[in-house]
């Protein structure tokens, strides 16, 4: 195998023996099989919406076939071979789409080759060596480091897109554009795209269709739960019988809300889910009563110490422990071999755990965290922010986001959150805020220096805000007194970053290494067009964001 689509990569390079995320060579083949099928659903899918024909199915496929093979979905080897097939199936309703459209068009259509000719095996275990045949490896010998990586780019950042845009499909909201963007890429990809200048240009505009997809999501989320409000967040438990749900699928949360009502059952969050206390519709519940640990990477320890049952949603699961195996449950795309998959939204395996489980024994005095502080928020208070900055009550803005992992040398993260200076803000999103959303930062007169905006997808928020402070100030958003210093783990974080690119962003600190798709002749290029950098230490960094290096 070959891999290193994640930060924690096995030394810095590639993982080669097994994933650190925990996958096995099987499963990375396996995961590369169903990447080369969906760049076949592409070519036809591609040519077909040229002609004016698409397909809701296909296009569905085509985002869970890339959101599958995001880091910490899907590990289980059976489910991949029923995406690979379903992936394969709807690559054969885009050809009979673009035949016909071809037929109807008057037109003959071409011969296409390459990805689209692929004939799955019978079994599992030929699959697997299918796989083996269309890694990462073959087109680095073939193309070379730069062309490769910048292919695995575009790749990652549509992954995490893709993820995105299930979100919001699963709320009823869908855009075609970007669906036509994510068959353009591929088929592009396909073809075996190797222009420098052509990668980095689709690399944009995957940034570009990601804003479009995370503003959907945006929309989708609001649209049904209300704009998240200020909202403190209880973070120890309640006396009584348990259920914590992770990862990021507001709905699975809200049915989950619905069907333990009036049972006696406590709800938590965990990880990504953290924001979800801030939205209206869903903390209407009584039973919905805080969160539970933090960051993804400490699941183990927190999820054995948890007397209740636990639902994953969507992405982030580790490789369960045999103590909370039983009592762990799955649900989307997300899957581990012997872990109980729920397909239906049917959760009473989840509460019969729950109430077989011990429960909290006690209930703990009440701490809390602030969360809420989405676009809406943020913006209905815009004029005392922007006259405490104009008064110089408030001196500059970080924007703390991103993922978090479990490789050393994140806790840079607390250590400049907590040197950050009194009279600073700090806008925060994603599972990176872990690192330092649980320490006491005050407030300058009134406003939180802490504004935590939601998931890793509301970087639209922080965007949003950037936006609107940098027309209350008529200047660009690279003139404000603001500065990125971004954390990353995986592929929504390479996405939300392409966004940012795209967006002429500056002077990004990314952390805590760079990936390893990106090679130092394509940095020299993110260097020049953005000077883009790496994070060094906490000091360097705040003397230079704060413009202090010669003073």
């Amino acid at each position: 195998m070959f891999c290193y689509q994640c930060e924690q990569t096995a030394k810095g390079t590639g993982c080669t023996v097994a994933g650190v995320c925990g996958k096995d060579d099987n499963t990375a083949a396996l995961q590369d099989l169903l990447i080369e099928a969906v760049k076949g659903v592409a070519q036809y899918a591609h040519r077909a919406r040229e002609l004016g024909a698409a397909d809701p199915q296909v296009n569905l496929v085509t985002v869970e076939a890339l959101f599958t093979t995001v880091t910490n979905v899907n590990f289980d080897p059976e489910r991949l071979e029923a995406e690979i097939r379903k992936t394969v199936d709807a690559r054969e309703k885009a050809k009979a789409l673009y035949l016909k459209a071809c037929t109807d068009k008057g037109i003959d259509p071409e011969t296409i080759t390459g990805p689209a000719e692929f004939i799955p095996a019978n079994t599992l275990v030929e699959l697997i060596e299918q796989g083996r045949n269309v890694g990462i490896e073959l087109r680095k010998a073939s193309l070379g480091d730069d062309i490769a990586g910048l292919q695995e780019l575009l790749t990652y950042g549509m992954k995490g897109s893709a993820a995105y845009a299930d979100h919001a499909h699963i709320l009823g909201y869908d855009n075609e554009e970007i669906y036509a963007y994510f068959h353009k890429a591929l088929n592009a990809l396909a073809e075996g795209v190797s222009e420098v200048d052509t990668l980095l240009a689709l690399n944009l505009e995957c940034g570009e269709f990601n804003l479009k997809t995370m503003e959907l999501l945006d929309k989708a989320n609001t649209g049904k739960y209300g704009h998240p409000v200020p909202t403190p967040v209880r973070i120890t438990p309640v006396e009584g019988k348990a259920i914590l749900i992770s990862g990021h699928d507001l709905l699975d949360l809200e049915l989950l809300l619905q069907q333990t009502e009036g049972k006696g059952i406590n709800i938590y969050t965990h990880g990504e889910m953290l924001p979800a206390n801030g939205y209206p519709e869903l903390k209407k519940y009584s039973h919905f009563v805080g969160n539970y640990g933090g960051a993804w990477q400490d699941q183990k320890k927190e999820f054995d110490a948890f007397p209740g049952a636990i639902l994953m949603t969507t992405n982030c699961i580790q490789k369960p422990k045999e103590t909370y195996k039983d009592r762990i449950f799955t649900c989307g795309l997300v899957a581990w071999p012997g872990v109980i998959h729920i397909s239906d939204h049917n959760f009473q395996p989840v509460i019969d755990a729950a109430l077989a489980a011990d429960g909290f024994s006690e209930t703990v005095e009440e701490k809390t965290i602030l969360v809420g502080f989405a676009h809406n928020a943020v913006l209905a208070v815009a004029d005392k922010v922007i006259e405490a900055v104009k008064s110089g009550d408030i001196k500059h803005f970080f924007l703390m986001g991103g993922c978090d992992g479990a490789k050393p040398g994140r806790n840079y993260y607390t250590e400049f959150a907590q040197a950050v200076p009194d009279d600073c803000v700090i806008l925060t999103l994603g599972c990176a805020k872990y690192r330092f959303n649980k320490l006491e930062f005050g407030d300058i007169g009134g406003i939180p220096r802490l504004l935590d905006c939601g998931q890793c997808n509301d970087a639209f928020s922080a965007i949003k805000i950037a936006s609107a402070l940098a027309e209350a100030f008529e200047c660009e958003v690279n003139d404000l007194p603001l500065s990125m210093i971004i954390s990353w783990y995986e592929q929504k974080a390479v996405a939300v970053l392409l966004t940012l690119l795209h967006l002429g962003v500056k002077n990004i600190k990314l952390g805590p290494s760079l990936p390893a798709f990106i090679t130092p002749t394509v940095l020299n290029v993110l260097v020049e067009k953005f000077n883009i950098a790496p994070s060094t230490t906490v000091e360097a960094d705040l003397k230079e964001t704060l413009g202090l290096v010669n003073a």
